[in-house]
């Protein structure tokens, strides 16, 4: 990629080894397309509710994560934007500290 981010799918991949490395579980739930799909993360914490948290550029053009988790129906949530965006991959991680976790893996790419 031009703009010397990771592909996508190596970032994935990052996120899942970084996850089962630290005691928690990842998993793919969609697969998006490999070099520039998006990517959604159900974020299961240990003891919390689950939250839905999306790697999104803020106005620097940096990685951040921003929440969407909705009010209801999470599930449903997600699968809706998977039918509207077949190029965004969905991945669950449980893991203490998940959002932590995420930010400091996606803030480095």
């Amino acid at each position: 990629m031009t703009d010397g981010r990771l592909p996508t799918h190596l970032l994935v991949g990052a996120l899942l080894r970084r996850a089962n490395d630290g005691g928690g579980m990842g998993m793919v739930l969609a697969k998006g397309d490999a070099q520039g799909g998006g990517i959604l993360i159900v974020a299961a914490e240990p003891g919390a509710p689950e939250r839905l948290l999306e790697r999104a550029l803020d106005l620097d053009g940096k990685p951040i994560l921003r929440n969407v988790t909705p009010n209801d129906d999470l599930t449903g949530y997600w699968r809706r934007r998977r039918d509207r965006d077949r190029d965004l991959w969905v991945i669950e991680l449980t893991v203490a500290g998940v959002e932590r976790f995420i930010a400091d893996t996606v803030a480095s790419n």
